[in-house]
């Protein structure tokens, strides 16, 4: 179990380590995903605080959805966080996928913050 979890930090710190090359002072929109949630955070990392967050457990969000954990709940939370972004007044990120691959609930998060207006 240690192991796993050291192979899953380590992939972290690749991906943002990439990430931070890149980024050129754009806010971080970074993808926590669980067994029965998902969340999202759009994250400025020079003043190292959070803009804007969404999740499959906002009271806003858990009535519309069946489960947490699924493509339809990842793609409201993409939908939420590129609303709150704009309010925020973000409309440019980099997505930071963290350990996951970019595929299913990730992917579906990502192309619905998106087609939202976020761009990345």
């Amino acid at each position: 179990m240690a192991d796993q979890k050291k192979k899953q930090t380590n992939r972290t710190r690749r991906t943002r380590a990439k990430l931070a090359k890149v980024a050129n002072g754009r806010p971080r929109l970074s993808v926590f995903r669980s067994s029965k949630n998902i969340s999202a955070q759009i994250i400025d990392d020079t003043g190292g605080r959070t803009l804007a967050s969404a999740s499959s457990m906002d009271k806003a969000l858990r009535g519309d959805l069946k489960t947490g954990a699924d493509s339809a709940a990842a793609t409201s939370v993409g939908k939420a966080i590129a609303e709150r972004a704009k309010k925020a007044g973000v409309s440019d990120v980099i997505f930071d996928r963290g350990a996951y691959r970019f595929h299913g609930r990730v992917k579906a998060l990502a192309e619905a913050a998106r087609e939202a207006g976020l761009k990345f």
